[in-house]
């Protein structure tokens, strides 16, 4: 079952969740805007999934970044965000997919006890600039039933984009 913007705010207060920096100002009914950071990734070329990728590195500045059609960026949230209690999911804002942004195409799921920057993936349709700190997408948290354990995979305690792996894929 979702939770409700208030539910999540109390979970926030009673550390069941963990959102920081935390502005109650971005609530939602039902989820939490969660904004970019400054850090991107991408990798130019063919990419082969069975071999580590080379991947290039940019710092957005306060001016912004321009995004190109063609590429895949990875860039990750300004927040840490996760809850060993609560199951989490990240979409993208439908107002920047009008404007060409695809934010979280896959992956969208966070298991419980994953709770760091989230890795997002980027394409656009069109140049776009993108600047830190804008209002990236929505997370909601969703309670879980039955038996419950923690995530302890490799991508659980990051605070950049995490790159492609290929042995994640065994």
């Amino acid at each position: 079952m979702i939770l409700t913007g208030r539910q999540i705010e109390a979970a926030v207060g009673a550390a069941e969740i963990v959102i920081r920096p935390f502005d109650p100002s971005r609530m939602n009914p039902n989820s939490y805007n969660y904004t970019l950071g400054s850090q991107l990734r991408f990798a130019e070329g063919v990419l082969d999934a069975r071999r580590e990728v080379t991947w290039q590195s940019a710092t957005i500045g306060n001016e912004g970044y321009v995004l190109v059609p063609g590429q895949l960026y990875l860039a990750s949230t300004a927040e840490v965000i996760g809850s060993d209690t609560y199951v989490t999911s990240l979409i993208g804002r439908s107002s920047l997919g009008r404007l060409g942004l695809f934010v979280q195409v896959t992956a969208d799921l966070g298991h419980q006890g994953a709770v760091h920057c989230w890795t997002l993936e980027l394409t656009v349709v069109q140049p776009l600039r993108v600047i830190p700190g804008m209002p990236l997408g929505q997370v909601s948290f969703w309670s879980t039933a039955g038996s419950a354990s923690s995530y302890s995979g490799m991508y659980g305690q990051t605070s950049s984009p995490m790159p492609f792996w290929p042995p994640s894929l065994a």
